[in-house]
């Protein structure tokens, strides 16, 4: 090995070289910065799977999942009542309206924001209760994967034939071919 080869070894080796190490101060290396962000992720993941694994709700917390079920079917109620009301009696309508047009307009914002809120928050509450089911539900993924497998192999084993992961290969034609010819 000649004194060039040495030298290109050193520049452009496999191993440690000035390229690569050069290169990496100035260049994140990408298989690295995939590992961690992959540890990363599986870390975060495993830490919202424990502090989210039981849902402890006591009594108070019971009442108020109650209490916040109550606006929105009286809002629809009432909307479809306010409607009968003033095909039923137009004069009793038209008066309870004049008192709501002597609402003042900052008011009228109050309650829209009040109600914006209350949506919104109603709506990440349940978005976020989806995402506790579905890693609750990610969690049993292995167990019932074991379960599938040790019923096939259960139903293979009771017709005297070889397990699979796909069932007994009755309905395999190649299979079944291949069967006979193995067993002439």
């Amino acid at each position: 090995m000649g004194i060039i080869d040495k030298l290109l070894g050193v520049l452009f080796g496999e191993e440690r070289n000035v390229v690569r190490e050069t290169a990496e101060i100035f260049l994140e290396n990408r298989e690295n910065s995939g590992a961690r962000d992959a540890e990363f992720r599986s870390s975060a993941l495993e830490q919202f799977a424990r502090e989210f694994a039981l849902e402890r709700k006591g009594g108070f917390d019971r009442f108020m999942d109650g209490l916040n079920r109550v606006p929105r079917p009286l809002m629809a109620f009432g909307t479809i009542g306010l409607c009968v009301a003033a095909m039923v009696d137009p004069v009793w309508f038209a008066a309870r309206m004049q008192g709501i047009a002597l609402v003042p307009e900052p008011l009228w914002w109050l309650f829209g924001a009040i109600v914006s809120f209350y949506f919104g928050a109603r709506y990440q509450v349940k978005s976020q209760d989806f995402q506790r089911s579905v890693v609750a539900t990610m969690a049993q993924a292995p167990l019932v994967t074991a379960n599938i497998a040790a019923l096939n192999a259960l139903a293979a084993g009771s017709r005297g034939l070889p397990p699979t992961s796909a069932g007994n290969g009755q309905d395999n034609p190649a299979l079944m071919a291949w069967r006979q010819a193995d067993d002439e």
